[in-house]
């Protein structure tokens, strides 16, 4: 479902799955979720490009994916990163709103039988603006 917002964006989807573990070097059942998840996406989607599980750095850099795993499933920065819970993702969120140089637009549920969006606290009147259109976008898309 996230690829396919990805996709709606005009985006070939590259999904890393986040992770405190490089490609099995930890052996835990926290890094153990997210290999079966690529197990199962890689079986239900074959065609889907996904890799992990990796810390988010790898997911970010060619350079550095390179030197820890040779043949990722993807090329460049991965565009959907893909968090084992909702603590990460919400950390991993909060982060990259402050540090990136852009505005942010979500977080975007996905999954529901109309669309529905989550707008916190911190939401500025352009954030709200933004997401009212994507949403208003999206029930049009899907003719709710």
């Amino acid at each position: 479902m996230a690829a396919e917002l990805v996709a709606g964006f005009g985006f070939e989807p590259k999904a890393a799955l986040l992770s405190h573990s490089n490609f099995g070097s930890r052996m835990n059942v926290h890094s153990a979720k997210m290999r079966r998840t690529l197990e199962i996406l890689r079986e239900k989607h074959p065609d889907l490009r996904v890799e992990g599980e990796m810390h988010a750095d790898a997911a970010l850099s060619q350079e550095i994916r390179d030197r820890l795993f040779k043949g990722a499933a993807f090329e460049g920065e991965a565009n959907l990163l893909v968090c084992p819970d909702l603590n990460s993702a919400n950390i991993a969120y909060n982060m990259t709103k402050m540090l990136a140089d852009g505005l942010p637009v979500g977080p975007m549920l996905v999954g529901t039988n109309y669309p529905v969006h989550i707008l916190t606290e911190s939401t500025t009147v352009r954030g709200i603006v933004n997401m009212a259109a994507f949403a208003s976008v999206e029930a049009m898309n899907r003719k709710v």
